[in-house]
């Protein structure tokens, strides 16, 4: 059993087991941890027993994913991040860490590993014969704009040979980072090939910071959305994961408050708790809404066929049951009401081009 303990800023309240408890998991040696966490996240103080983030450089590879999954809207992408200290305890890519003989918990959002070589490997995929352009969705596991992204700028590097090649792409980030590179993204935009997507859970600060608490606040995404959308940027608001009793009933607050910003496309999905994430959720619940937390899960199985969780293509996004329809219908009048559309599933891949001979490549070391 893992003790539960809550530390300011940070999301899981352990290292909960995974199904690959075998491995031994040791510290890091220094000459390992290549940096300290992004000064401006990792405002921790001084207490030895509060976990710090560590970044280490890691060689991917390669680094264009690809899915066959048919709920989701895009068949490649790119992480240029594996784990993420934005902390958010519902995230579905929490079970990746298992793989590395690391928790999903507390492990995920400390122990960040750096995709140092993306761009050059980018560069190197895009060239070859072989590549069939599609959209490349960035942040479909991790966001590409963590903390340490203003310092290590990997997604930046990225995103430079992406609009080289003229590739669609499409950005998912919590953190309003993403309008540092502006320079970019415009140009992309005005070409038809780019689109911004900001995860926005809810409008009470109070309760972000409970949610996902080193991501950008709620003022400051929807901020990034005005400064996007007034630079020509197409932006989407994903108001997910809708959570039944915690969050389901902002819905139509969240959603006015993009089109305000100017989003002009929505999306939302329902809570999901693969593998490890459903005993960190729950762990979570009993310590901020102790009163609440047995109420939410019976709704949760309410809506997932009497489980916790149902990773069925057809009903892991959304759910089942009457709560989960009368979710889809206020989704539904909501659009209507506030002038948005869901994302167009179309993109442009005329204008792909094989990377220049002899260009940069992007290697950050």
């Amino acid at each position: 059993m893992h003790s539960i303990t809550f530390h300011k800023g940070r999301g899981a309240l352990s290292n909960v087991g995974s199904r690959f408890d075998a491995f031994q998991r040791e510290a890091l040696a220094p000459e390992q941890q290549d940096w300290p966490g992004d000064d401006a996240a990792d405002t921790e103080g001084s207490d030895a027993t509060r976990p710090k983030t560590v970044v280490v450089q890691k060689m991917a590879r390669s680094i264009i994913s690809r899915n066959q999954s048919p709920d989701i809207g895009f068949g490649q992408s790119i992480n240029p991040y594996q784990g993420c200290e934005h902390g958010c305890v519902y995230c579905y890519a929490r079970p990746s860490h298992a793989y590395l003989g690391l928790s999903p918990g507390l492990d995920f959002e400390t122990q960040i590993f750096a995709k140092t070589n993306a761009a050059a490997l980018l560069r190197a995929e895009l060239s070859k014969a072989s590549y069939a352009p599609g959209l490349i969705v960035l942040g479909a596991n991790t966001d590409p704009y963590q903390p340490i992204e203003r310092k290590l700028g990997i997604t930046r590097a990225v995103l430079e040979v992406l609009a080289e090649c003229q590739v669609p792409v499409g950005i998912i980030t919590k953190n309003a980072l993403v309008t540092r590179d502006l320079d970019i993204l415009a140009p992309m935009a005005a070409r038809g090939l780019l689109r911004v997507c900001i995860s926005l859970t809810t409008l009470d600060h109070g309760l972000a910071r409970k949610l996902d608490p080193r991501a950008s606040s709620p003022t400051s995404r929807l901020q990034a959305m005005q400064t996007l959308a007034q630079a020509g940027v197409p932006v989407a608001v994903f108001a997910s994961p809708m959570i039944p009793a915690i969050n389901d009933v902002e819905l139509e607050k969240i959603l006015q408050a993009a089109a305000g910003a100017g989003a002009r496309y929505a999306s939302y999905v329902l809570l999901r708790l693969p593998l490890e994430v459903r005993d960190l959720f729950v762990q979570w619940l009993q310590t901020h809404f102790p009163l609440r937390a047995e109420h939410v899960m019976h709704r949760v199985q309410q809506m997932r066929g009497g489980k916790d969780y149902d990773a069925h293509f057809a009903q892991r996004m959304k759910g089942q049951g009457l709560f989960a329809e009368l979710l889809a219908q206020r989704f539904q009048i909501a659009l209507k009401r506030y002038g948005l559309q869901k994302l167009p599933s179309a993109v442009d891949v005329s204008q792909f081009r094989v990377p220049s001979v002899g260009a940069a490549q992007g290697h950050l070391f």
